[in-house]
């Protein structure tokens, strides 16, 4: 099996590669080669003994999604974008990389031709969904979003849904809740903060929240979304088709409770490097944002998330910290 990866060198392209390079296999079917794309070099997993290529291009230049599916990948995994914050800030480049970008890869899996269709799983965002919203957000709740960033990711939705429909390829798309907590320095994600008040206070830094601390998220920790990638990319056509788009699970909870759960696991003191400064752009946007997604669908088909956030700050320290913190 082939598998190519866009977006490669982003967090959870490098946590995908490290779990199929470990796995050496995806659905029980060995993994012959990893194609790593990405706008810089990805590094190669350690763990992997297959055939690994490494590309650095950009999807929305000419000839780049040619090249990219040259090698005819068995699997797509489309996670290369730019984020919310980004997207927002700078419309031409959202556009460009969000839109341009897997437009050119879907046209170049088209010109495969010769009864090429690969599986194609694209990471789309549940910035989809724009207010104003039930309790509850259903699996059939109308797609009206209120950023750049999630309009593209809805226009990239109904692309994957309408090539999947004209046989072109057999995509599934999985709308991310937010992930957190993302190892690594901040990126220009309009919810970087979610992570920064767990991330920065365990690393022994200060951490800035931007909105109150009413507001309420759907999460999921790093582990389940590439794990989500990994069941998308086995469900079976028809347990899907024609609805090719649905929402993941999460732990859904305020930002209070975000902070009573780092006090819990890590402390007073850790909990006190949090700073409360309004940002009223990162507000406006994050406002804009479902709070709860039911996700039965996703559920049913065997999706599954954590049950808390203790649990998600716990895997982040397991995972990203070596078990450790500073008090």
């Amino acid at each position: 099996m082939h598998i190519l990866i866009t977006g490669a060198d982003g967090m959870i392209g490098r946590k995908l590669t490290e779990r199929l390079g470990k796995d050496g296999a995806l659905a029980d079917k060995p993994i012959d080669k990893l194609t790593l794309l990405d706008v810089i070099s990805p590094p190669k997993p350690e763990a992997f003994t297959g055939k690994v290529e490494t590309v650095a291009a950009d999807l929305a230049a000419p000839g780049e999604g040619a090249k990219a599916i040259a090698g005819r990948p068995d699997v797509v995994f489309h996670l290369a974008g730019v984020v919310s914050g980004e997207a927002e800030l700078d419309f031409d480049k959202g556009y460009r990389v969000n839109l341009d970008g897997t437009r050119a890869l879907l046209e170049a899996i088209r010109a495969g031709g010769d009864g090429y269709r690969p599986r194609l799983v694209y990471t789309s965002s549940i910035a989809v969904f724009g207010a104003p919203f039930p309790p509850t957000i259903p699996d059939d709740f109308h797609l009206t979003p209120l950023t750049s960033y999630g309009t593209q990711k809805a226009m990239g939705e109904a692309l994957l849904a309408d090539y999947s429909r004209r046989g072109f390829c057999d995509g599934i798309g999985i709308r991310l809740p937010t992930i957190v907590v993302r190892p690594g320095k901040p990126n220009k994600a309009a919810s970087g903060f979610f992570s920064g008040i767990i991330r920065e206070p365990l690393a022994g830094e200060e951490a800035v929240l931007p909105v109150a601390e009413t507001v309420v998220h759907t999460h999921a920790s790093p582990r389940a979304a590439v794990g989500f990638l990994v069941h998308a990319e086995a469900l079976p056509r028809d347990a899907i088709a024609p609805r090719v788009n649905l929402s993941m699970p999460g732990v859904c909870c305020t930002v209070a409770e975000q902070i009573a759960s780092l006090r819990r696991i890590a402390g007073d003191r850790v909990a006190a490097r949090i700073r409360r400064a309004e940002d009223p752009l990162v507000a406006r946007i994050v406002a804009g944002w479902p709070q709860r997604i039911e996700a039965r669908r996703a559920r049913e088909l065997g999706f599954k998330a954590e049950s808390s956030f203790d649990e998600i700050v716990r895997i982040h320290i397991e995972e990203d910290r070596g078990g450790s913190f500073v008090n």
